[in-house]
C-alpha cells in the first residue's frame, strides 16, 4: 500500500475496529518517523508498519540504458526525456540500520515485512522492543522459512492480491497459489497463525478466510477508494471503472511482478522486449514516466495496483467500511 496508505486511513481503520497500517518501505527513517508520529497523534490504538525486505538490486548500466531507450517513445509523447541514469529509489530494510534504530526506539506494536525476511539480528532487536512480527509469504517454503526466522504471524498472500507479489525471489518459479489454497495449506502445515490476503473485499470474504483456518484477513484494495487514501483521481476512476475486472500482472512499472489495473503502462509493458532492470531501479523510470504523463493530463501511467476483487470496491470512509465488513461477517 506504499503511496496509498496514510496515517489518516490507518487511524480511521482503527476507529472502525480494525488494525490500521502504514507503509514505510518507500521512504527513509526520517519519513517513517513522521508517519508514525502522525498516526499516533490520530489514534491511541496499535497499528501495523510495513517494510520492504527485498534483495539489493544488481545495477546493470547497459540493461538500464536499453530500458530507458525502450521507454523513450512513451516519454516523447509527453515532450519529455527518460532519465539519463536510473537510481535505486528504495532502500531495503535488510540494509537500513537507521530504520531499524528508529523502530527499536519508537516500538510500533506490529511490524510487517514484504519481499523477504530480515536477518536474525534485526528480528531479535524488534522482538526485544516488543514488536509483533508479520511476514508476507506466497508458498509453504517461504512460510517455513519465516517460521524458522521467528516470525510471529504469516500473511498468506494469494495470487489474487493487488500490488507487488511478496515472493522472496522474483526470478524463481512462482507456484501462483490462490488465497484459498495457500491459506488452508499454511493453516494445516505450519504452527504460526495465518492471516489471509488477496482478493478479500467484504465480510463474506473474511468469513471464508476464517473458515479456512486463518485468524484474520488483511485487505488492501478494499480501502483504495476510501477518502482517506492517497490514491489520485485517475487511480480512483480506474478502480471504479470496467477495467477493474481485468487486473494484470506486470514487471514493467517497477521491475517486480505486481497486479495492476489495466492502463497505458501495462499495455506498453506488453509491447516491450527489452529486459526490465531490477526492482526498484526500474521503478525510477516508471515514476518518471508517470510524472511526465501527469503534467500533460494523462493519468494512465501510474502504479494503479489492485487485486482481482477490485470490482467490489466501495467508496466509503474507512471506519464505515470496517464496520460494514464486520456486519457482513455476522450475516
Amino acid at each position: 500500500m506504499a503511496g496509498v496508505s496514510t496515517p489518516a486511513m490507518a487511524a480511521a481503520v482503527n476507529a472502525g475496529g480494525g488494525l490500521g497500517g502504514i507503509a514505510l518501505g518507500a521512504g527513509d527513517a526520517d519519513a517513517a518517523a513522521r508517519m508514525i508520529a502522525e498516526t499516533r497523534e490520530r489514534t491511541e490504538r496499535p497499528f501495523n508498519v510495513n517494510l520492504f525486505v527485498h534483495a539489493p538490486p544488481m545495477p546493470d548500466p547497459v540493461r538500464e540504458a536499453a530500458w530507458c531507450e525502450a521507454l523513450r517513445p512513451a516519454f516523447a509523447a509527453f515532450e519529455a526525456q527518460p532519465p539519463d541514469t536510473l537510481r535505486t529509489i528504495y532502500r531495503s530494510f535488510a540494509q537500513d540500520d537507521a530504520m531499524l534504530a528508529l523502530l527499536v526506539e519508537v516500538k510500533p506494536a506490529v511490524v510487517g515485512f514484504h519481499f523477504g525476511l530480515p536477518d536474525g539480528t534485526r528480528v531479535a532487536a524488534l522482538k526485544k522492543a516488543g514488536c509483533l512480527l508479520l511476514a508476507s509469504v506466497t508458498s509453504l517454503a517461504e512460510a517455513q522459512a519465516a517460521e524458522r526466522a521467528g516470525i510471529d504471524m504469516l500473511v498468506a498472500q494469494g495470487y489474487e492480491a493487488g500490488g507487488h507479489r511478496g515472493v522472496f525471489d522474483p526470478h524463481a518459479a512462482d507456484d501462483r497459489l490462490g488465497t484459498l489454497a495457500l491459506t488452508r495449506l499454511l493453516a494445516m502445515r505450519t504452527r504460526v497463525p495465518v492471516i489471509a490476503a488477496g482478493g478479500i473485499m467484504d465480510g463474506a470474504g473474511v468469513a471464508a478466510a476464517l473458515a479456512l483456518g486463518a485468524v484474520a484477513a488483511q485487505l488492501g484494495t478494499a480501502f483504495i477508494a476510501c477518502p482517506e487514501s492517497a490514491a489520485d483521481a485517475a487511480y480512483r476512476a480506474a478502480l471504479m471503472g470496467e477495467g477493474a475486472a481485468l487486473t494484470v500482472m506486470t514487471r514493467a512499472i517497477s521491475g517486480r511482478p505486481a497486479r495492476c489495473l489495466p492502463n497505458r503502462f501495462t499495455l506498453l509493458g506488453e509491447t516491450l522486449t527489452a529486459a526490465v532492470p531490477d526492482y526498484p531501479i526500474a521503478y525510477d523510470a516508471g515514476k518518471a514516466l508517470n510524472a511526465a504523463a501527469k503534467v500533460r493530463g494523462e493519468g494512465g501511467y501510474g502504479a494503479q495496483w489492485a487485486g482481482q476483487g477490485a470490482p467490489l470496491a466501495r467508496a466509503l470512509p474507512a471506519a464505515d467500511l470496517v464496520r460494514a465488513i464486520a456486519a457482513e461477517m455476522r450475516g
